[in-house]
C-alpha cells in the first residue's frame, strides 16, 4: 500500500516513465510528467516530497529543475533523485549540485526502485516524526515499513534514538546514535546476535522514541555491516533448510530421479529474469 510520501516523477522516455510509475506506485503517492515545463507546474501547484527526474530533458534539464524549485520558498523543502549517464554524472553534475541522489543510466528497474524506495522510506519516517503525538514517540506496523527499511531510513536520516520491535509477545530494543546501531538486546541476545534475530520480521509493531538513549556499545558491526551480514545469514539458512528438503521430497516423488531445483532458487531465477534494463 502507498504511503503518504508525494513523488513527482519526470522523463520524456514515454516507456521509462511508465515502468517506472508502475514500480514506484505501491510506494508512494506518484504523479508523472513527461516535460520539465510541465512538472515545474506540477511542483509549485502540489509541492512534491521527492523528485525523481532525467537529466537530459528538452529545453530545462532536470538540474535546472530542481534548482528552479530550490530557489522557491514554496517549494524549497523536498529531496530530488537525477537519473543521468555515467559520463554526464562525471562531467556536469557534482556533489554541490542540489540533488541527493544520483541513478546512474542505464539501470534495472529493480536496482532502481530499490534505490529510491529507501528515501520514500527515510521521508515517510520523517513526516511520521512530525506528526508524532505529544509523548514524541512514533508508532507504527511492521507490515508498512519492516525491519530493514526501518535500519535504513535511520541510518540515512542520521537519527539517534530507541527503536522498539515488538512481535507475538517478542521484544527488541536497538539505539542508534547519528544512524548507527550501538546497542541492541533480545532476550538473553545483545548486540549484534539481537539485530540478527529481528531482522527477519515483518510482522508486529515498532515504536520509535527519540529521546531513549543508552551508554552502552554492544555492537561490533555498523548499521549497513549489520543489515548485510544478517542477510546473509538469513540467505544461508533459508539455502540449507531448501537443501534438507529437497531430498526427501525428491525420493517420496520419484526416488531414481534427480532432485528438482529448490523453490527459493527457482522463485530467484524468475526475478532476475523478469528484471528490465532501462536507457534513454
Amino acid at each position: 500500500m502507498a504511503n503518504n510520501v508525494k513523488l513527482l516523477l519526470v522523463d520524456d522516455n514515454p516507456m521509462m516513465l511508465a515502468m517506472l510509475q508502475q514500480a514506484l506506485a505501491p510506494l508512494a503517492q506518484v504523479t508523472t510528467s513527461s516535460d520539465t515545463a510541465d512538472a515545474l507546474l506540477k511542483a509549485v501547484d502540489d509541492k512534491p516530497d521527492l523528485l525523481v527526474c532525467d537529466y537530459r530533458m528538452p529545453g530545462m534539464d532536470g538540474r535546472q529543475l530542481v534548482e528552479r524549485l530550490k530557489s522557491r520558498p514554496a517549494t524549497a523543502s523536498f529531496s530530488s533523485v537525477i537519473m543521468a549517464s555515467k559520463a554526464d554524472i562525471a562531467e556536469r553534475l557534482s556533489p554541490q549540485d542540489a540533488a541527493d541522489d544520483y541513478l546512474e543510466k542505464p539501470f534495472f528497474l529493480k536496482e532502481a526502485t530499490r534505490r529510491i524506495k529507501r528515501m520514500i522510506d527515510r521521508i515517510a519516517l520523517e513526516k511520521m516524526a512530525k506528526t508524532a503525538p505529544s509523548d514524541g514517540v512514533v508508532r507504527g506496523s511492521l507490515a508498512q515499513m519492516n525491519v530493514i527499511d526501518l535500519m535504513q531510513s535511520l541510518e540515512m536520516g542520521r537519527k539517534s534514538c530507541q527503536l522498539t520491535l515488538t512481535n507475538e509477545g517478542d521484544k527488541c530494543e536497538v539505539f542508534f546514535v547519528e544512524g548507527q546501531v550501538k546497542h541492541a538486546t533480545y532476550g538473553s541476545l545483545v548486540g549484534d546476535e539481537a539485530v540478527f534475530k529481528v531482522l527477519r520480521w515483518t510482522g508486529g509493531s515498532f515504536q520509535l522514541d527519540f529521546e531513549g538513549k543508552t551508554d552502552k556499545e554492544t555492537t561490533q558491526l555498523n548499521t549497513q555491516g549489520l543489515l548485510m551480514e544478517g542477510l546473509r545469514l538469513l540467505d544461508e539458512s533459508q539455502r540449507d533448510a531448501a537443501g534438507e528438503a529437497e531430498p526427501v521430497a525428491a525420493s517420496a516423488a520419484a526416488p531414481s530421479q534427480p532432485a528438482a531445483p529448490s523453490t527459493a532458487g527457482g522463485h530467484r531465477k524468475r526475478d532476475e529474469e523478469e528484471d528490465v534494463l532501462l536507457d534513454s
